[in-house]
């Protein structure tokens, strides 16, 4: 979709008040499950989370404030959590790339091996106990 489209989209549905806007969502799913040819980005498990919580408000007719609010608890702590994969995601590439700079590639140092077998040194010997 181009942006032109996604923002026209945005403003028509910002227009619609609360009732229609659950009206214009179960149209949108209807085409979605009916002519789309790819299917949606899944949804994070919190969203799908969300997503059945709206379902279930909505069915026992809770007010629009209510399941608003609620909703907006919802996605906050679904913007913190894909904050906090993704500052996981940073530290984890800033580690990678601190490992890369400290060892280049092919510079590895390979174990040593004794030139001989090991044997215990007699009595008298350097090393002997």
């Amino acid at each position: 979709m181009n942006d032109l489209t996604r923002q026209r989209l945005l403003r028509s549905i910002e227009a619609l008040p609360d009732a229609q806007l659950y009206q214009a969502l179960d149209y949108v799913e209807f085409l979605a499950a009916k002519h789309a040819r790819e299917s949606a980005r899944s949804a994070t498990g919190l969203q799908r989370f969300g997503e059945r919580l709206e379902d279930s408000m909505r069915v026992h007719r809770v007010g629009f404030r209510a399941l608003r609010g609620t909703l907006d608890l919802v996605s906050a702590a679904d913007r913190v959590m894909n904050e906090i994969a993704e500052t996981g995601r940073s530290i984890a590439r800033e580690v990678e790339e601190g490992l890369q700079e400290k060892k280049p590639v092919g510079t590895e140092e390979q174990p040593r091996l004794a030139a001989g077998p090991l044997r215990t040194p007699a009595p008298g010997e350097a090393g002997a106990g």
